[in-house]
């Protein structure tokens, strides 16, 4: 067998059943399918069952254990000589496979990763989120394009590993998010060769809501901050930029508070007939005003930036709106948790568990 797909699934049949699918549409199939159920109450076995006649696919149950030990649980019951790991939310274009046969062909490497884009029938919201996560004014196109500011590391949603590595490495830690960075850094401290392969690209439908997609990249957020405790020459400044950006907008709303707060001020003692001279009000009233102004301006350009680039990537002006707030939330949601994971992991001295119970163990 040449490639073994390991998939950890959650209550998501219905997304099992478009990424079964896009396998049997493969024009290289020289594959197996290895399907680890992670306590999930939406069984997906079913689905499973309609593809077996179509796919080499295996279906396993397990007690919830987070994704990464449950890809280490496929990975123990796969014969392939590359394990292929995938989530759930992915579609694969037919030339997936073929593409990194080629690559691997043309120049071998011991593990690789594909980037990600937004597939036609996703809906706005989901295309908007797609934008904020790989987009270069959201800090997602730096590590997903072909011109890196560093190596390039792959993500568990599209990822490729040579057996031989994924075993002496022992596959992913414990960690409960983050664990697919944290074995990207250590397939390159054991020496490993990794690369991207930009023909090896999937269809990732990420969240369906802004909600559930501020709670994936604050926990994102968090992640990166442990990964800081593990790895203190992780730290890059492009993983800073999100925790300045929320800084940066927390202060620019404190300023817009201050000049509102003014304004009304202003206005109530222009109105007293205590008062016969406003000059003083007219002053902070116009203070006030370009307090206001030079806090909403930044703010502003970035918007319209994001909005226009959104808007014609995707063809869309709806769209374009919907991106402006899928990076705001991006942005702050990462900041949020990385500031937060910060001030309890590098200033309060507490470890993974105890400072983020709730987030990471159920």
């Amino acid at each position: 067998m040449r490639y073994s797909v390991i998939i950890p699934v959650y209550n998501r049949p219905d997304e099992v059943d478009e990424l079964l699918y896009s396998l049997t549409t493969q024009t290289f199939e020289d594959f197996e399918v290895i399907i680890v159920e992670d306590g999930s109450s939406i069984p997906c076995k079913e689905v499973c069952d309609r593809y077996a006649d179509r796919l080499n696919v295996s279906y396993y149950s397990k007690p919830n254990s987070g994704p990464g030990q449950t890809r280490n649980y496929g990975a123990e019951r796969s014969q392939g000589d590359y394990l292929i790991i995938l989530d759930s939310d992915v579609i694969l274009p037919e030339g997936y496979f073929a593409s990194i046969e080629e690559e691997l062909q043309t120049s071998p490497s011991d593990a690789f990763g594909g980037p990600d884009r937004a597939h036609e029938s996703f809906t706005p919201i989901q295309k908007a989120i797609n934008y904020s996560m790989t987009s270069f004014f959201t800090t997602g196109g730096i590590r997903g394009g072909k011109k890196k500011m560093d190596k390039f590391y792959p993500r568990s949603f599209n990822m490729g590993i040579r057996r031989e590595v994924y075993q002496t490495l022992g596959g992913f830690s414990k960690m409960r998010f983050g664990e697919d960075i944290d074995f990207s850094i250590r397939i390159f401290k054991g020496g490993y060769s990794c690369r991207l392969f930009p023909g090896a690209w999937v269809y990732h439908k990420r969240r369906t809501d802004l909600r559930k997609f501020f709670k994936q990249v604050h926990n994102s957020g968090i992640a990166r901050i442990n990964l800081y405790k593990k790895y203190p020459d992780s730290l890059k400044m492009v993983h800073l930029l999100p925790g300045i950006f929320t800084l940066g907008v927390v202060l620019l709303t404190i300023l817009f508070g201050v000049g509102l707060l003014g304004g009304v001020c202003a206005l109530v003692w222009m109105q007293t007939a205590a008062h016969r001279s406003v000059t003083g009000e007219a002053i902070l009233l116009m203070c006030s005003l370009w307090t206001m102004l030079i806090a909403l301006l930044p703010l502003l350009f970035y918007s319209l930036l994001v909005c226009v680039d959104a808007g014609i990537r995707n063809r869309s002006f709806r769209i374009g709106l919907l991106s402006v707030g899928a990076s705001f939330v991006q942005l702050i949601g990462y900041g949020a948790g990385f500031w937060r994971a910060w001030w309890k992991r590098c200033v309060l001295g507490k470890d993974e568990f105890e400072a983020f119970r709730h987030n990471f163990y159920k």
